[in-house]
């Protein structure tokens, strides 16, 4: 097998780059999408935020959080100065992201734990090799989003 740095090839920085590559640079990892996705439903507290991401290191909630901001996807309102408290809310840009992590939480709906297709009955009446697209919607319709 293949080390991975012996098989990828570094891009050049001044390489031109997909819509997606810049999207997953600014949201592409885990922690950013369930943050996002926990704003969702408005503005909390970084220690609503822990409780509701358990598993998310104080540390990467931080950093995590202030990576959003300079993205312009979180805003952070002061609720208190001494000590200094924020709540984060989604920005414009932020809730603009709904559609993609419905998109995301549909396809991963439909594959079980080890990221395998489910089996799905064939759809009624529908001709064979036709598109059939699904119903999207984000999993865990508790945020009110859709």
């Amino acid at each position: 097998m293949a080390n991975v740095s012996e098989t990828t090839a570094p891009i050049p920085p001044d390489a031109p780059r997909s819509p997606l590559e810049a999207a997953l640079e600014r949201v592409g990892d885990r922690w950013s999408l369930l943050l996002v996705d926990a704003l969702l439903a408005g503005g909390r507290r970084f220690g609503e935020l822990r409780e509701e991401l358990p598993g998310l290191a104080p540390n990467i909630l931080t950093e995590r959080l202030r990576r959003l901001e300079r993205e312009g996807i979180v805003i952070a309102t002061p609720y208190s100065t001494r000590p200094p408290r924020m709540e984060y809310s989604l920005t414009g840009d932020g809730r603009d992201l709904a559609s993609a992590l419905r998109l995301l939480a549909d396809w991963g709906s439909r594959r079980n734990e080890l990221g395998e297709p489910l089996r799905h009955d064939p759809v009624p009446h529908a001709p064979r090799g036709a598109l059939v697209l699904p119903d999207v919607r984000l999993s865990g319709q508790r945020r009110g989003v859709g």
